[in-house]
């Protein structure tokens, strides 16, 4: 079982900034995770939002975005304590969501962020708001 617990959610105005962050608890250091963000907005499905690879052993910084957000949003790790962050720039009201950090074991794929599934522990959840 691992534990995540995010952190950095909060309410800016469209065009503003915010960084999430994930600490994980439980990860094996000789293993390899795909950590992700994910994202669900009122009324509306969960959708992948980021994803990357943590302990990779090969040391890939393979990154993995769903469209909306590619060019705006950057995920990054830090592997020595295990913490996943996601930088979110130009923030539109169309990003509003409870945001979440997830877990699978092995490498991030191309089908990871569309395969909720896959992931076998979940955050609580952030709340991001963007205003207009």
């Amino acid at each position: 079982h691992v534990q995540l617990v995010e952190s950095g959610g909060g309410s800016v105005q469209a065009g503003g900034s915010l960084t999430l962050s994930c600490a994980a608890s439980g990860l094996r250091s000789t293993s390899y995770y795909c950590m992700a963000w994910f994202r669900q907005a009122p009324g509306k499905e969960r959708e992948g939002v980021a994803g990357i690879t943590m302990h990779d052993p090969d040391a890939r910084d393979t990154t993995y975005y769903t469209n909306s957000v590619k060019g705006r949003f950057t995920i990054s790790r830090d592997n020595a304590k295990d913490t996943v962050f996601l930088q979110m720039n130009s923030l539109k009201p169309g990003d509003t969501a409870v945001y979440y950090c997830a877990v699978d074991s092995g490498i991030c794929l191309d089908a990871s962020l569309s395969k909720l599934g896959w992931f076998f522990d979940w955050g609580q959840g952030t709340q991001v708001t963007v205003s207009s």
